[in-house]
C-alpha cells in the first residue's frame, strides 16, 4: 500500500520533491516505490523530465482506483484502531504566502491532537482530496474559480492577512515609508504563475490599475525576491509578517489607503467523521480572536471576493 500511496501523492502534486516532502520520505525512496509499482504493473505511470512530472495514460487510469484503495485501507485501519487514533490530515495551499505560519499557531495551542500535514497543489486539488475522503481539512484561499466544485464542503474565514509590496532597492518607489496600491500602476507585477491562475494577484491588478505583469514558475519566496531585486521595474506582494530574505537588495513597504488583505480559509467536508475536527476548528476560531486575525475595516482595507467573517458555506 505504501507504493500506491507514493503514486497517489505524486499524481496529485506532479512533483517528486514535493510529494516526498509530503510523505516524509526522501525523494530517492519515493522514486524507488514508484518504480517498483511500475514494475509490478508492467507500465510506466509518469513521464519523467526532472522533479516535475506528468501522468501517462496508464497513470491517469490508476488515479481513481488508487484513491479508492487508499480510502478503503484507511477506513479499515480506523475501524480497528479507532478513528481518534488517526491524525487529522491537513492540506495547505498558497505556498508562496507560507500558510504553515498561521497553522503552526493552532497546532502549538492544541495538545493531544496529532496532525498529518500535506501540500496541496491548489484549491481544486485540495477540494477533490477532501471530497474523496483522503484528507480532513484544508487551509488556503477559497475563491470562485472555473472547474472548482465545492459540493459537500464547508468553508470559513480563518485569517485576514495584510500584504506588503516587495520591490528592488533600485525601484523608483523604494524610498517610501508606505505606498498606496494605486502608486504601483506604472510598475510591473511579478507573478509566480500565469496571472489567470492567481486569483488574488489578478484581482489586485484589476482593482488598482496594474496593466503590466511578468510571470514565471513558483520556485519559492527567495526566487520571487531575487527576481524583483534583479528587475527594478517589477514588484510583488508578500504577507506583512513574512520575513523577506536578508541581503537581497529589496524593500518591503506597507500598503495603505487601502491595505490589501489576503483571506485564508478553512475547508472541510460537511459530513466529516474525524472526532477531533470540531476541536481543531474551535481552536482556529480562538486563535483568530486572540490574535485579531479577522479584523476588517471597509474604510481602510481592501478584501476581494469574500465576506469578512463569513460563516460556513
Amino acid at each position: 500500500m505504501a507504493r500506491v500511496r507514493a503514486f497517489a501523492v505524486t499524481a496529485e502534486l506532479l512533483h517528486f520533491g514535493r510529494a516526498a516532502a509530503s510523505l516524509g520520505i526522501s525523494q530517492q525512496a519515493l522514486s524507488k516505490r514508484v518504480a517498483r509499482l511500475e514494475d509490478e504493473l508492467g507500465a510506466a505511470l509518469f513521464v519523467r523530465g526532472g522533479p516535475a512530472v506528468a501522468l501517462t495514460d496508464a497513470g491517469l487510469r490508476l488515479v481513481e482506483p488508487a484513491a479508492r484503495a487508499l480510502a478503503a485501507a484507511d477506513a479499515a485501519v480506523a475501524a480497528v484502531r479507532g478513528s481518534a487514533a488517526r491524525p487529522v490530515r491537513l492540506d495547505v495551499w498558497g505556498h508562496l504566502y507560507a500558510p504553515m505560519r498561521t497553522v503552526a499557531h493552532v497546532v502549538d495551542a492544541l495538545t493531544g491532537v496529532e496532525f498529518e500535514p500535506g501540500s496541496g497543489r491548489d484549491l481544486p486539488s485540495v477540494a477533490a482530496a477532501l471530497q474523496r475522503g483522503d484528507t480532513d481539512l484544508g487551509f488556503g484561499r477559497v475563491h470562485s474559480t472555473p472547474g472548482t466544485e465545492l459540493t459537500g464542503l464547508k468553508h470559513r474565514l480563518a485569517r485576514l492577512e495584510p500584504v506588503d509590496v516587495v520591490l528592488s532597492a533600485d525601484h523608483p518607489l523604494a524610498g517610501a515609508g508606505e505606498l498606496r496600491p494605486s502608486a504601483l500602476a506604472d510598475s510591473v507585477l511579478w507573478c509566480p504563475a500565469a496571472i489567470e491562475r492567481l486569483d488574488f494577484l489578478r484581482r489586485f491588478a484589476e482593482r488598482f490599475g496594474i496593466a503590466r505583469w511578468e510571470a514565471g514558475a513558483n520556485l519559492g519566496v527567495e526566487h520571487s525576491v531575487d527576481y524583483v531585486r534583479a528587475n527594478p521595474h517589477c514588484f510583488t506582494l508578500l504577507p506583512a509578517d513574512s520575513p523577506v530574505p536578508d541581503g537581497r537588495g529589496v524593500r518591503s513597504i506597507p500598503l495603505v489607503a487601502p491595505t490589501p488583505l489576503y483571506a485564508w480559509s478553512l475547508l472541510w467536508r460537511d459530513d466529516h467523521a474525524h472526532p477531533e475536527l470540531t476541536l481543531v476548528l474551535r481552536m482556529f476560531a480562538e486563535q483568530a480572536a486572540a490574535r485579531r486575525w479577522l479584523e476588517y475595516d471597509p474604510d481602510h482595507d481592501w478584501l476581494p471576493d469574500v465576506e469578512p467573517g463569513g460563516g460556513d458555506a
